[in-house]
């Protein structure tokens, strides 16, 4: 028997909504998916996204472990995927995204001093709050489909999934009407340093990952990082429709990161796969992998500098009253 891997949906019926004290804005509509229902196409991307993780789990050399992958996956798909013969000199798009995605969440947290918030968007599925060793007192926060983190969180409290002592889980709709204001409720701190993920979150247009930059540069303090998987047909849409050729791609990137106040590196899965001794994936790239750096201040830090200043401004004020 063949392997088998749900195919992941190649349209998705609602974006998430932002909302962002940068650039205030509505969008009408939200992501609603039924976890029962094999039809609904963010279900379907979720359930091939753990399918692959399942599957590369079960190579003979892994390039990571997720012991929870199989919980979404029904017996009869495990079987199928149990019975599958795998190459030890290749992967998959996803799953050398999954391990570049791992192993930057890991360092850039046990390198970065104070670094304790995590911001993962995601497919609602995503198990790294319970199989990566996070530092004490982490705080990590999913954004994705309610509906789907729901009923997944459920599966995962089933078969014994935890999240390691002394961290924290928290979700975030991804259907929120203002998910900045949300993430404050919550507990993030904007003046505190931050990372953020991206993997598997729904994305119909480029606006809604442009709501999505315009929402970490608004939050992220400076030098914080944003890394993951962009959907590659967002770009070639827009390249398209500015009549750009396609090797303007990364000018397009580095403009608009830019213009977010980020400094980017797109990520060549050939390169992440020569460091992890792997051949270079064979198929279509769906994705862009990159990495990018906040240049600005936060809002937070932004406020808080123009107290600090207003604040300096009043002492001097005063002194040179007292003066005269």
């Amino acid at each position: 028997m063949g392997c088998f891997a749900p195919a992941a949906a190649a349209a998705l019926p609602c974006p998430p909504n932002i909302r962002t004290s940068r650039r205030r804005k509505k969008i009408n509509g939200g992501v609603s998916a039924k976890l029962n229902d094999l039809n609904d196409p963010l279900f379907e991307a979720a359930i091939n996204g753990a399918s692959l993780r399942f599957q590369e789990t079960h190579r003979p050399e892994p390039l990571f472990l997720d012991p929870y992958a199989g919980c979404f996956i029904t017996p009869d798909v495990q079987k199928d995927l149990d019975q599958c013969s795998f190459s030890r000199s290749s992967s998959c798009h996803y799953c050398l995204a999954t391990k570049f995605i791992d192993d930057k969440l890991l360092s850039t947290m046990n390198k970065m001093d104070g670094l304790r918030q995590v911001v993962l968007f995601t497919d609602g599925m995503d198990t790294r709050p319970y199989r990566l060793k996070w530092p004490n007192s982490t705080v990590i926060f999913d954004l994705s489909p309610h509906r789907i983190f729901q009923g997944a969180t459920q599966k995962l409290k089933d078969v014994g999934a935890k999240i390691p002592r002394s961290c924290l889980l928290v979700h975030v709709p991804s259907d929120s009407f203002d998910i900045q204001e949300i993430l404050y409720r919550k507990g993030f701190n904007g003046n505190r340093p931050s990372i953020w993920a991206l993997q598997g979150l729904p994305l119909m247009t480029l606006e809604n990952f442009k709501d999505i930059m315009v929402l970490v540069s608004s939050l992220a303090t400076k030098g914080c990082i944003f890394f993951g998987e962009l959907p590659a047909w967002l770009v070639e849409t827009e390249v398209a429709m500015k009549g750009l050729q396609q090797p303007d791609m990364q000018n397009w990137m580095d403009k608009f990161f830019m213009s977010n106040g980020f400094r980017v590196e797109v990520i060549a899965y050939d390169e992440v796969a020569r460091k992890v001794g792997r051949d270079p994936p064979s198929g279509d790239c769906r994705n862009i992998p990159f990495v990018a750096e906040q240049l600005r201040l936060s809002d937070d830090q932004m406020e808080s500098w123009r107290r600090e200043f207003q604040r300096v401004e009043e002492e001097g004020d005063e002194e040179g009253f007292e003066e005269i």
